[in-house]
């Protein structure tokens, strides 16, 4: 994906936590997590995907953590970090598609890493489209459906695919 050259990948933006031992690091969530925290995210997050009403979906994304600014549109089974929906933003006005996952964090073998995840204002994020963590989709950038963001997205820019790349920057030009 063509991003600015002065611009931090998204694994700068992420935080290593390392598991030491044979277990993988998903093994070692509750020593990051308490289990009842995971459980008030897992009902609120439920409530913000199958709530019918935007102000509704929008009460149960703060109640978790996540800043949520004005205007903003949350799909249909659309689902935030349920283990750090405090480093979750949605800028004012965007848009997040049916069925989107904002992940911020993953499990890795020896270690999970936790990244800020940000919808910029007026972006929007197509169905089933994954952000992995670390990355920022910039103010008016598109992302398509069903795509894997791995990397920031331009301002203004429309990205596509697994895993996305530009296909229009920012300035309307295409990429090839």
């Amino acid at each position: 994906m063509s991003a600015p050259d002065d611009a931090d990948h998204r694994h700068d933006r992420t935080t290593r936590h390392p598991t030491p031992g044979a277990l993988n690091s998903l093994q070692h969530w509750r020593e990051a997590k308490s289990v009842p925290r995971i459980v008030y995210n897992f009902l609120f997050v439920l409530v913000a995907r199958l709530a019918p009403f935007l102000p509704v979906k929008a009460w149960a994304l703060r109640r978790i953590g996540v800043t949520v600014g004005e205007g903003v549109s949350w799909g249909l089974e659309a689902t935030p970090d349920v283990f750090w929906p405090e480093l979750v933003t949605l800028e004012d006005h965007c848009i997040v598609g049916y069925d989107s996952v904002l992940l911020c964090h993953e499990f890795l073998q020896d270690e999970y890493r936790t990244g800020a995840v940000v919808i910029g204002e007026r972006a929007m994020v197509g169905a089933k489209a994954v952000v992995l963590p670390g990355v920022h989709v910039g103010a008016g950038a598109q992302v398509a459906a069903n795509s894997l963001v791995v990397e920031d997205v331009p301002p203004g820019a429309t990205v596509a695919g697994v895993p996305a790349d530009v296909v229009k920057a920012g300035d309307g030009t295409t990429e090839s």
